[in-house]
């Protein structure tokens, strides 16, 4: 990651959420809404790879403040997340004490080879400088196990409210977004196979229909996010 970009987000350790919710309100979404769909997609799509009774072991790079943990944590098996920000690790720590975290300095993972089932890295690619991307990847894939799963999830940029949500947060100023088969080329790249992405983030409501309208529309590059996974 980008120095400017860690110290940006050390500044937002307690008002990381509602920074997100002031940059995303204008959309008549929630930053909640927004955990809650990728926790959704992720608990989906890791049972259909993993195996529906699988609680796979989990490292999240990049993981900010943990937002995301506490809807990850009843499928999965260990949780680990790793930032560069000690702040917000710190942040982390109080907010989940049943998940390990871990400072490093955005280069090598501190983390032994084929240590975690799945390997998982949310919003955090747009921050990283397109050169050192492929070196991130194959740091995700070094700690995968054989068979593990590697979750990039990205902003779409082909959504243009997606676009005005990131030009109105304040830590992402140094964001480059890339799309999705920059995502998937980074995955296979970095030896995985079977890459695969899917749209998410349809409707502004986890209503059945809106669910549902979301999984026939997920080929399309219409939602706010998307997923692309690749196996070890």
């Amino acid at each position: 990651m980008n120095p400017r970009a860690a110290q940006a987000f050390d500044a937002y350790r307690e008002s990381y959420r509602a920074t997100v919710q002031d940059s995303v309100g204008f959309s008549g979404l929630n930053y909640d809404y927004f955990l809650r769909s990728k926790a959704r997609l992720l608990r989906m799509v890791l049972a259909k790879a993993l195996g529906p009774d699988r609680a796979p072991d989990l490292l999240d790079i990049g993981c900010g403040v943990g937002a995301l943990h506490p809807l990850l944590g009843p499928f999965c098996g260990a949780l680990n997340g790793v930032d560069v920000s000690a702040p917000c690790i710190d942040q982390a720590r109080q907010d989940n004490p049943e998940v390990r975290y871990d400072v490093y300095d955005g280069g090598r993972l501190p983390y032994p080879d084929a240590a975690f089932d799945v390997v998982l890295t949310v919003c955090v690619l747009h921050h990283v400088p397109p050169a050192e991307r492929a070196a991130f990847a194959g740091e995700m894939a070094r700690v995968l196990r054989p068979g593990g799963v590697g979750c990039v999830i990205e902003h779409n940029p082909l959504n243009p409210l997606t676009r005005l949500s990131v030009m109105r947060c304040p830590f992402d100023a140094d964001a480059v977004l890339l799309a999705r088969r920059q995502s998937e080329a980074l995955l296979t790249g970095a030896g995985l196979g079977q890459v695969k992405s899917r749209y998410f983030v349809v409707a502004p409501t986890m209503a059945d229909w809106a669910l549902r309208l979301e999984g026939w529309l997920a080929a399309a590059p219409l939602g706010a996010q998307y997923l692309t996974v690749g196996r070890r």
